[in-house]
């Protein structure tokens, strides 16, 4: 327990426990899809067999497997899209308790593909499991964001992707053949998703609905007041409701801001680009490249075990994470991004290189595992967190639910863009396909460094007002007083 708005209550920490179970079924169900590829293409080869009485064309097996693998990306897409339907209507907490309905139908389509002898059954559970972690990239740092208190909304707002990660690593520990890896238990390695959700539906019932929620837009005051005192572990909520109370009277005033809203207003068109920008910046950057390919990287770099490798890579990915958890309110969000991307450049190129020479310098093989699990590094030191939480740093409760289904559908459809086609880059470029991600990397450099403002320590007022004067507008120019409230609002967020 810290004073000075820092304090970490068990209700604090048991609220954001359990949103982020979340966040590690995203990561599982990214990552789980890689190890096995060989004994679930040897099922759908067996079905297909039994079917037709021929052996599966390579060409129909590619795609199948291109499509069981992308159509996760799809149903993030509409997920992701569809944030805002649920959030207002539903609250936060009840929004995330109600979406692991889907988690429950696609881990029972997929832990019983192979009992159906369907391969059409895997398809739709990864379409449908794509489906609820694309609401849940929107449910858990809108909710996360609004319990914390302000001197620990980045530090917590990471704990998403932390999340993430832990579920990349899992999948990659569970993925191996001595342990769910392989052709008896590959079902359950798929519908492994079922534990995390029954453990989220049991802890999240104990758990606060948000109190910006409940007061803003249910206008229930003493339920917030009631939350907030367990939350932050006194009695003295003054300050945070008056901050909530400010907020609801702008919101009076405040029409519901759509998303092509979003895009017409000068006052949110900035705001909302950096949101997608950031957004692409972690997808476009390569991360998934390597995480989709890393066993393949490995083996073409001529590792032995490439299995260790890759879940060598998911532990760095891990710690590094954690890293940023302590050094994001001191060094500051911008500062970090930058960072990441310019040191992910750097491990890009020397990746190309390795890669390159690696038929003239056998000990090149050693070097693109370093390239490797430094790309990983400095992707979770900025790049990797910070796009998901500064959406709720940019915007109030207004334009939020539609900023986090913009943002979450650029996301999911640059994440879609490179798990298609990284493989056919891959095969066409070569050992230099990582120059292409180098050029994005540094593109998103110089757009961080000259547009994305710095939000640590800063109120949402200051925060505006340099939107605002980057629209080239004076304080008695034309913008709505709905607009300026809608930027200005969350003073303290």
């Amino acid at each position: 327990m810290e004073s000075g708005g820092k304090q970490v209550t068990f209700q604090l920490m048991l609220a954001v426990g359990a949103a982020v179970i979340g966040s590690l079924q995203f990561g599982y169900n990214t990552g789980v899809i890689n190890a096995p590829q060989t004994v679930i293409e040897s099922f759908y080869n067996d079905t297909w067999f039994d079917r037709y009485q021929e052996p599966i064309p390579p060409t129909s097996l590619t795609t199948l497997w291109s499509v069981s693998v992308a159509i996760f990306s799809v149903g993030g897409i509409f997920g992701s899209f569809s944030v805002g339907l649920f959030v207002n209507r539903f609250g936060r907490r009840n929004s995330m308790l109600f979406s692991n309905i889907l988690a429950f139908i696609a881990a029972a389509l997929m832990g019983f593909s192979k009992l159906g002898a369907s391969w059409e059954m895997i398809i739709i559970g990864r379409f449908v499991v794509g489906l609820y972690c694309g609401l849940t990239t929107g449910f858990v740092p809108m909710y996360v964001g609004e319990i914390s208190p302000t001197a620990l909304r980045g530090a917590l707002g990471t704990l998403h992707q932390l999340g993430i990660v832990i579920g990349i690593l899992m999948a990659q520990v569970f993925g191996m053949d001595v342990i769910m890896g392989n052709a008896s238990l590959w079902p359950i390695l798929l519908g492994f998703t079922f534990i995390p959700a029954v453990v989220q539906c049991a802890i999240l019932p104990f758990c606060p609905e948000s109190p910006r929620f409940l007061l803003i837009i249910r206008n229930e005051e003493n339920k917030a007041k009631s939350v907030l005192k367990k939350l932050r572990g006194t009695t003295d909520v003054g300050a945070d409701m008056q901050e909530m109370k400010e907020e609801s009277r702008q919101m009076m005033r405040e029409k519901k801001v759509t998303i092509p809203e979003l895009f017409r207003s000068p006052l949110y068109r900035q705001p909302i680009l950096i949101a997608i920008v950031l957004q692409l910046s972690q997808q476009l950057s390569g991360i998934n490249a390597v995480f989709y390919y890393s066993t393949d990287i490995f083996r073409r770099a001529g590792v032995a075990q490439p299995v260790y490798a890759t879940i060598g890579a998911g532990v760095v990915n891990t710690a590094f994470t954690v890293v940023s958890l302590f050094v994001v309110e001191r060094a500051g969000r911008r500062s970090l991004h930058l960072l990441g991307l310019l040191g992910m450049a750097g491990c890009a190129i020397l990746m190309t290189i390795a890669l390159a020479l690696l038929e003239k310098v056998a000990w090149m093989s050693y070097v693109s595992i370093v390239a490797i699990f430094g790309f990983v590094a400095f992707f979770e030191m900025g790049p990797g967190p910070i796009p998901w939480f500064i959406v709720a740093e940019l915007f109030s409760q207004g334009p939020r639910p539609s900023a986090f289904a913009v943002a979450g559908f650029s996301n999911w459809t640059a994440n879609f863009i490179v798990g298609m086609g990284f493989q056919y880059l891959a095969e066409l470029c070569g050992a230099y396909v990582f120059v292409i991600f180098t050029v994005l990397l540094l593109g998103f450099f110089v757009f961080t460094y000259f547009k994305v403002p710095e939000t640590k320590g800063r109120t949402f007022d200051e925060i505006s007002a340099g939107f605002r004067q980057g629209t080239g507008s004076n304080p008695s120019e034309k913008h709505s007083p709905e607009e300026l409230n809608s930027l200005g609002a969350d003073s303290q967020l």
